[in-house]
């Protein structure tokens, strides 16, 4: 056999090899990503009070997620409480104030494990208004509250 062709010749490990490979990379490529999970009810829906100011309750977990992680509201008064139901982790929430219409100075400093917070605020300049818990930017903690106009 001349030279060239026993280097393009290929045992049988050699070809059970690349098979075992090209099932593992099909494999790979087949799974598709989870579902996000569903919001429990009540979270990010925004009701009225008795005294007219808005609500809404949104939560936080172990997961570096918000639940969920955009509301919108009216332009006025808005009463925003986090239920933290991690088992060990602390969030907070503050408002990116370089990217706001408008100033929102209130915010959840720190909200251990197992805690909830309410803040209350007015808004009157339609827009989106970003927010995070800054413990855990990095790792995609954000969320949207929007004025609508």
């Amino acid at each position: 056999m001349p030279p060239t062709a026993r280097r393009l010749a290929a045992g049988p490990c050699k070809k059970a090899a690349v098979a075992a490979a090209m099932v593992l990379l099909v494999g790979c490529g087949a799974e598709e990503p989870p579902a996000p999970a569903p919001v429990p009810e009540g979270l990010g829906e925004v009701t009225v009070g008795a005294d007219g100011v808005q609500e809404v309750t949104l939560q936080t977990q172990d997961d570096y997620l918000f639940t969920p992680d955009t509301f919108t509201v009216e332009p006025g008064r808005v009463r925003l409480t986090v239920v933290n139901v991690a088992e060990e982790m602390p969030h907070n929430l503050e408002f990116t104030d370089d990217e706001l219409p408008a100033p929102v100075e209130e915010g959840i400093s720190m909200l251990a494990a197992g805690e909830e917070e309410t803040i209350e605020f007015e808004v009157t300049t339609p827009g989106d208004y970003p927010f995070s818990c800054t413990f855990h930017v990095q790792l995609g903690q954000v969320g949207t509250m929007t004025v609508s106009g």
